[in-house]
C-alpha cells in the first residue's frame, strides 16, 4: 500500500464510435461527422477521465439521446440506437462533470443516409383536353425521391438512355434549375415514339452500400388525370347510432387512380371500415360529424377531390328566461302588464328545429294576447318567445316549451316555466358566518350564496379580485344550488369570490351578486426538510431551521427534539429561524434531530440526521497500466481511490475490502489498515493479486472509523489482454480513434488533428506535412497541426499524454528514488513556414508549472525523425507536446509513435538534428570526439 497526493482532476471526454458506421471524418475546423445507413445500429462511446469519476450524460440538440429525443437523456458511457431513423440524425453531445472546473463537452454530428423509392408524376403545359389527353401536347415527367445525400437521377426510354441533346424532342432539367432534388424530363409536342415505358433511376452512388432504386411509368395516348364521382347526397343528415356509407368511384384516369378518404384535418373514425372507394361508419356519433373527402391520385396531373358533409342530428342545452314588462322600470311580474318567456335550444341541423308551447299540459296556439315567435336560426341560436300581453290572473300556470327536430330520430326536449303570483325576481345573500370563510389547506370547502326568488336561476361563480380561472379550469363555474364546492383546497385559492345570477332559468333582469372571502390557512413551510450532517466525536456544530412562509404568519412556537427526547422549546420573535447548538458531540448525540415549527394550521418539520459515518471512497479510473500479469493464469490489478471528505468525521482507521467474482455470491473480505490521517485528494493504492484470468471481479470498499462502518463504494474490474505485453512501456501510434487517451489542452488557440495521408486534403496547405505515417503507410494515422486559415502566427496547440503514476519496482515496494524514464517520439517538420515544436514535463505537485525538456524550430526536411529525452519525475506526470504556428500556411508539424518506458534512453536517435535544452556535459563531448576519430580512421583505410 502506498500513497500519491493531489489527484483531483476536472473531467475530459472523447467520443469514439463502434456500430455500423459508413464513415467517420473530421471536417476542417468545425465538427466530427459520423455517417450511418438508416436502419443500422448507432453506437457511440464517450471515453471519460477525471477524478472523482465524472457523471456522463448524452443529449441531442433537439432533446435527448433516445428514440423520441424530447424529455430524457442517456446517463451512461455508451449511446446505442438500434434501427436508427432519419429523424434521429443531428448533433449529439457527451457531457461529463464531477464538480471540478467546467463540465467537459464533446459533440459529433450523426448523418443518417437513406434513399426512398422514386416517384414519377406527369404534368402538362396547357389545360386538359377532353380526348387524347397527351396528343400533340408538351408533357413533363417529374422524378423525385427523398434521400440523404442528394440523389442523382437518370432516365431511360425503353432500353435507351436519355441525356441532354441525345434527342431533339427531349429536354432534361437538372435539379439546379428546379425546386428541390428532382429531375424533369420534358417531351416537346409528343411524337408516336414518345409513347413508351420510361424508367427513372435514383442513385446516391452506392454510399453506405445503398443500392440504386428505379420506377417505371408507361406513357400512352390513354394517359389521363383522375376523375371521380360521389354516389351520395350532400349534405348527409343522419341520426345518432345510424350506419353511414359513403361511395366514391373513378370515372376516368390512366393509370387506374388510387382512392382514399379523409375527414377535415383529422383522421377517420377508428371504427370506420374502408374498402376501396367505399367508407362505412357504423353507429355514427355527433363527434364523428364533419366534411369527408374522397381523393383520387394516379401521379398524372393534379389529384381529384370531392367532398360531402355529414350532419348528425342533435338537441343540446335547453334553457329559458323570463323578461318582465320592458316598458316599465320594474323587475316584478304584475297583472295588466306584459311578460315574455324565452326558450333556447342548440339544434343540429338548425333548419329542422321546431318549437311548440303547452299551458298546463294543453297545446297553446298563437293569438292576439299569446304571441308565439321564433328567431331566424341563421341569425342566432334557436330561440322561441311567448309574449303574454295584458297579464291576467287566469294566465297563471305552467308553460312548457317543447323542442324537436322535423324529421325526428332523437328525443325532444321539454322546458317547464311556472308563472304565478309567487314568480318573483331573484335575490342573493351570503349566510351569516360564511364570509370570511377560514379553512385549512387540503380540506374540502363549500362557498355558499343563498338564492331566493321563483324560479331560482343558475348561479355563476368567478374570481372577484383577479382574472384567473376557477378550480375547474373555466373562468366561470355554474351552480344550480348556489354552492361552490372546492375539493383539496390550496393556498393559491385564497381570495375573493363573486356569486351572481345568470339570466338562464330565471329572470332576464340586472344580475344580482354577492361576495364571499376565502382564507386558506397552511402550516409553516420550512427548510431544510431533511439534511444529513456528518461529524466526529468531540466537535461542535449548529443546526438551523428556517420558516419560508406560513398562514397565519404568526408562528406560535418551535420545539427541538433528539429522537423522542425534548431538547428545547420557545416562541418566535421577529426572526424567521431558530438554531440549536451542540458544544461537544458525544456518542449519545448521534441520531435524528427534529425541529417542529407550529401555527394554527399545523406544523412544519426540519430533520437533521447527525451521524459519524464516513463518506464513501471514490475509485480512480485513470490509472495507467493498472493491470499487470507475471504468471500465465493469474493477473494483478492496481486498485486506486481517494476518500471523499476525509476530515468530516473521525480519522479513518481502516478499509474493509470485499472482492468476489462477478456472478458469484460469496464475498472474500479483509481489512486494510490506515496509518496516519488521510488528506483530501490523496490517492491511495492497494494491489490486488492472484486474480484468475479472464474473470471479472466486483470490488467493494468500506471506510471504518471508531463510529463504525461508513458508506461503501463498488466497481468492476475486468481482465483485458494488454496491447503491449511489457507493462513498463507505453506506446501510441494513433491508429485507434481513442488516441491512447491523449487529450487536447482547451486553453490554447486550436487542437492537434488525427489524420492519415490517404484522407488528408492538401489543397489548402501544399508543400508541407507528411505523405505517410512514420511506418511509411499512407493509410496509417498520425497527429498534426493544421496551419492554414484561420490560424495566425504564434497560435498554439497542446496535446497531453495520459497521467502516469511513478510506479514502484514491485507490487508492494516503495517508490524508487529519482526514477528515470525515456520519452521518445517521431516528428515531421517540413515546410518553409515551420514554427516550433516544444515538449514539457507536467507534474501533479507543481500547480500550473510545466518544465521545458525539449524544443526544435524551423524546416527539418520532408522526413520523419526521432527525438529521445530522459526525464526524472518524482510525482505523477504528463508529457505536453506543443505545436506553435509559424509565419505562413506551409508549416504543418506532425508527430507519431510516442513511447514512454522505464530506464534511460538506450541510444541517441540517428540524424535527429535536435537542439536539447540541457548543455552538453564533458562526457558527451568526449564521446562525440571519439566517434569522430573512429569515422576519420575508417575513411583513411
Amino acid at each position: 500500500m502506498y500513497f500519491i497526493s493531489g489527484l483531483l482532476t476536472p473531467p475530459a471526454v472523447r467520443i469514439i464510435h463502434s456500430g455500423h458506421a459508413c464513415n467517420v471524418e473530421d471536417e476542417r475546423y468545425s465538427e466530427r461527422v459520423y455517417t450511418i445507413r438508416e436502419g443500422e445500429t448507432l453506437e457511440l462511446v464517450c471515453l471519460v477521465s477525471g477524478h472523482p469519476r465524472p457523471q456522463i450524460r448524452w443529449t441531442k440538440t433537439a432533446g435527448s439521446a433516445s428514440d423520441r429525443f424530447q424529455d430524457s437523456s442517456v446517463f451512461n458511457e455508451t449511446l446505442r440506437i438500434s434501427r436508427i431513423q432519419r429523424h434521429q440524425g443531428g448533433r449529439y453531445y457527451c457531457k461529463a462533470e464531477n464538480g471540478l472546473g467546467s463540465p467537459a463537452i464533446k459533440s459529433i454530428r450523426v448523418d443518417v443516409y437513406y434513399l426512398d423509392d422514386p416517384v414519377v408524376t406527369v404534368h402538362q403545359s396547357v389545360g386538359e383536353a377532353k380526348e387524347q389527353f397527351y396528343y400533340e401536347r408538351t408533357v413533363f415527367l417529374r422524378c423525385a425521391a427523398n434521400s440523404n445525400p442528394p440523389v442523382r437521377y437518370s432516365w431511360r426510354r425503353g432500353r435507351e438512355f436519355l441525356s441532354q441533346g441525345s434527342d431533339k424532342g427531349v429536354e432534361i432539367y437538372e435539379p439546379f434549375f428546379t425546386q428541390g432534388e428532382t429531375k424533369i424530363l420534358k417531351l416537346k409536342n409528343l411524337r408516336p415514339q414518345d409513347y413508351a415505358n420510361y424508367t427513372c433511376t435514383a442513385s446516391v452512388r452506392n454510399v453506405c452500400g445503398i443500392p440504386d432504386k428505379s420506377v417505371l411509368f408507361q406513357l400512352s395516348n390513354r394517359t389521363a388525370s383522375p376523375t371521380i364521382k360521389l354516389l351520395v347526397e350532400d349534405p348527409i343528415v343522419a341520426n345518432p347510432g345510424q350506419t353511414v356509407t359513403l361511395v366514391c368511384i373513378t370515372s376516368g384516369g390512366e393509370p387506374t387512380p388510387v382512392l382514399t378518404w379523409v375527414r377535415n384535418a383529422e383522421g377517420l373514425p377508428k371504427k370506420s371500415v374502408l374498402n376501396g372507394g367505399t367508407l362505412t361508419i357504423p353507429a355514427i356519433s355527433t363527434e364523428e360529424a364533419g366534411v369527408y373527402s374522397c381523393l383520387a391520385s394516379n401521379n398524372v396531373g393534379n389529384p381529384a377531390k370531392k367532398s360531402t358533409n355529414i350532419i348528425v342530428r342533435a338537441l343540446r342545452k335547453g334553457r329559458f328566461w323570463i323578461t318582465p314588462d320592458p316598458y316599465h322600470n320594474d323587475d316584478n311580474i304584475q297583472i295588466g302588464r306584459e311578460v315574455k318567456i324565452s326558450c333556447q335550444v342548440e339544434a343540429t341541423p338548425a333548419e329542422e328545429l321546431m318549437f311548440s308551447w303547452l299551458k298546463n299540459g294543453r297545446p297553446l296556439r298563437s293569438s292576439e294576447r299569446m304571441v308565439i315567435t321564433q328567431t331566424d336560426p341563421d341569425v342566432a341560436l334557436g330561440t322561441t318567445n311567448l309574449d303574454i300581453i295584458d297579464l291576467k290572473f287566469t294566465d297563471f300556470g305552467t308553460y312548457t316549451c317543447v323542442a324537436s327536430l322535423r324529421n325526428g330520430g332523437i328525443p325532444e326536449i321539454s322546458i317547464d316555466v311556472n308563472i304565478s303570483s309567487t314568480t318573483v325576481p331573484p335575490s342573493l345573500t351570503v349566510p351569516r358566518g360564511k364570509s370570511p370563510l377560514v379553512t385549512q389547506e387540503g380540506d374540502t370547502v363549500e362557498l355558499q350564496c343563498l338564492v331566493s326568488g321563483k324560479p331560482k336561476p343558475i348561479i355563476l361563480w368567478s374570481h372577484a379580485d383577479k382574472e384567473a380561472p376557477m378550480p375547474d379550469g373555466s373562468m366561470q363555474t355554474e351552480s344550480y344550488d348556489g354552492i361552490l364546492r372546492i375539493v383539496n383546497v390550496s393556498r393559491e385559492m385564497t381570495g375573493t369570490y363573486r356569486c351572481q345570477t345568470s339570466q338562464y332559468n330565471g329572470f332576464n333582469v340586472k344580475p344580482r351578486e354577492a361576495i364571499v372571502e376565502l382564507i386558506v390557512q397552511y402550516p409553516p413551510a420550512v427548510e431544510p426538510v431533511y439534511t444529513e450532517i456528518r461529524q466526529g466525536l468531540g466537535r461542535a456544530f449548529s443546526l438551523s431551521c428556517r420558516v419560508l412562509r406560513a398562514h397565519p404568519s404568526r408562528v406560535l412556537k418551535y420545539e427541538w427534539k433528539l429522537g423522542t427526547r425534548l431538547l428545547t422549546v420557545g416562541q418566535f420573535d421577529t426572526r424567521d429561524e431558530t438554531e440549536y447548538h451542540v458544544r461537544a458531540l458525544n456518542r449519545e448525540g448521534y441520531g435524528a434531530y427534529t425541529c417542529d415549527i407550529t401555527n394554527e394550521a399545523g406544523a412544519g418539520r426540519c430533520t437533521f440526521l447527525v451521524t459519524g459515518k464516513a463518506f464513501g471512497p471514490e475509485f480512480y479510473y485513470d490509472t495507467y497500466s493498472a493491470l499487470w500479469q507475471n504468471k500465465p493464469s493469474v493477473y494483478g490489478f492496481k486498485l486506486q481511490w481517494t476518500q471523499m471528505n476525509p476530515n468530516a468525521v473521525d480519522r479513518i482507521m481502516a478499509y474493509r475490502l470485499g472482492i468476489k467474482q462477478t456472478g458469484q455470491q460469496r464475498w472474500w473480505e479483509q481489512e486494510i489498515t490506515m496509518e496516519g490521517t488521510i488528506q483530501k485528494g490523496e490517492l491511495l493504492t492497494y494491489n490486488l493479486t492472484e486474480l484468475v484470468k479472464p474473470e471479472a471481479y466486483q470490488v467493494r470498499l468500506t471506510p471504518i472509523t471508531r463510529f463504525g462502518e461508513g458508506d461503501s463504494a463498488e466497481r468492476i474490474i475486468r481482465y483485458s489482454a494488454p496491447v503491449n505485453p511489457h507493462w513498463s512501456k507505453f506506446h501510441c501510434n494513433f491508429e485507434e480513434e481513442a488516441i491512447c487517451m491523449f487529450t487536447q489542452d482547451k486553453t490554447e488557440e486550436f487542437d492537434w488533428t488525427r489524420h492519415s495521408a490517404a484522407t488528408r486534403d492538401t489543397k489548402y496547405t501544399p508543400n508541407t506535412g507528411p505523405s505517410s505515417d512514420r511506418s511509411g503507410s499512407k493509410q496509417g494515422y498520425y497527429m498534426y497541426i493544421e496551419t492554414s486559415r484561420p490560424r495566425q502566427e504564434g497560435d498554439k496547440a497542446r496535446l497531453l499524454t495520459p497521467l502516469f503514476n511513478v510506479a514502484p519496482k514491485n507490487p508492494y515496494g516503495n517508490v524508487a528514488t529519482n526514477p528515470t524514464y525515456c520519452f521518445s517520439f517521431y516528428y515531421h517538420m517540413y515546410g518553409k513556414h515551420i514554427g516550433s515544436l516544444n515538449v514539457y514535463l507536467r507534474q501533479k505537485s507543481q500547480t500550473g508549472q510545466d518544465s521545458s525538456v525539449w524544443t526544435l524550430s524551423g524546416n527539418q526536411g520532408d522526413r520523419w525523425r526521432q527525438a529521445r529525452i530522459d526525464i526524472h519525475p518524482t510525482y505523477s506526470f504528463q508529457m505536453v507536446l506543443e505545436g506553435v504556428r509559424g509565419p505562413g500556411i506551409e508549416g504543418d508539424i506532425a508527430i507519431d509513435d510516442v513511447t514512454i518506458e522505464e530506464g534511460e534512453c538506450r541510444d541517441p536517435p540517428p540524424n535527429s538534428n535536435l537542439r536539447s535544452l540541457a548543455p552538453p556535459t564533458a562526457e558527451h563531448i568526449w564521446q562525440l570526439c571519439l566517434t569522430l576519430l573512429l569515422v576519420l580512421a575508417g575513411h583513411r583505410r
